[in-house]
């Protein structure tokens, strides 16, 4: 199988898998999602895997190759363990930058609410993103070029550790709960759990208020690692889960908006999505219950 579609592939078998095994444990039955929590969520993993990453990778591999032909696959005997690394910085630690830059940033964060708004957790909430937010991520573009360079087939590898843990780390399974739940694996669901993103620690990002002692809705937030998040003091580890989800004032939007923003507005001129900027922005890092 080609390995740009098996990197594809396999989050995907993984995604639907842990979505079946929340489905039985009865999260789409009865939870709080509406109509329009699921259009957006199923066209956002519709989006992403196939237009945007590839339409970006596209651009790059063109330009590149139209502008730097002599470089192409220059890096490629670097060793595989320097090429990993150079993927962590120019993708991962870049992501976590331009995440914690969404909850800094009142246009940035208009771009990234959709991921926020939501009142249950699971796999579809992965991809809930402006289309714009992931049109601009840093990461992308960066990895593009590594690609170009000769780091393709590191890529493909990396991608799929990377997406598989993102994918887990949003699912209602709570992988993670077996490793606290028995005293023997305590040592090691202390380095896990400061290592790579987790339900518990992904899950109290998303909660709706500090106020509980469990949510951190502005921090945590590594994607693959969740190292960034202790070295630049932003983490909270509590091996628990917030009850309760949501972005800061709850007010919600058609998935149209949501996703396109800016290109479609909102109507409302109360909304945060009915102008790109105003001087009245709400900066969510302001808020007192965050």
């Amino acid at each position: 199988m080609d390995e740009a579609l098996w990197s594809k592939a396999i989050p995907l078998g993984v995604l639907v898998v842990a979505g079946m095994l929340e489905a039985a444990g009865g999260l789409y039955w009865d939870d709080r999602r509406t109509r329009n929590d699921w259009t957006m969520e199923l066209v956002s993993l519709a989006i992403l895997p196939t237009l945007i990453q590839p339409g970006i990778f596209l651009i790059v591999l063109a330009a590149m190759g139209l502008w730097l032909p002599a470089q192409q696959d220059m890096w490629a005997a670097w060793p595989i363990a320097a090429q990993c690394c150079a993927f962590l910085l120019v993708d991962d630690l870049t992501q976590y930058a331009w995440h914690r830059a969404s909850h800094r940033y009142k246009w940035l964060w208009k771009l990234h609410r959709p991921h926020h708004v939501i009142e249950e957790m699971g796999v579809l909430v992965t991809y809930r993103n402006a289309v714009l937010y992931y049109a601009l991520m840093p990461g992308i573009w960066g990895s593009a070029a590594l690609v170009y360079l000769g780091m393709g087939k590191v890529y493909a590898v990396y991608l799929v550790v990377k997406l598989v843990i993102i994918v887990l780390a949003h699912s209602e399974t709570k992988w993670d709960r077996f490793l606290y739940r028995h005293r023997l694996l305590h040592p090691l669901a202390w380095v896990i759990e400061r290592t790579i993103s987790t339900p518990a620690t992904h899950f109290a990002h998303h909660g709706l208020s500090a106020e509980d002692g469990v949510s951190h809705p502005n921090g945590n937030y590594g994607n693959l690692l969740f190292l960034w998040d202790v070295l630049f003091g932003t983490a909270k580890i509590t091996r628990r889960y917030p009850e309760t989800f949501g972005a800061w004032n709850r007010v919600k939007e058609p998935w149209h908006v949501q996703l396109f923003f800016p290109f479609v507005r909102s109507k409302d001129p109360s909304s945060e999505l009915h102008a790109f900027r105003t001087r009245h922005d709400h900066d969510p890092t302001l808020d007192p219950n965050r």
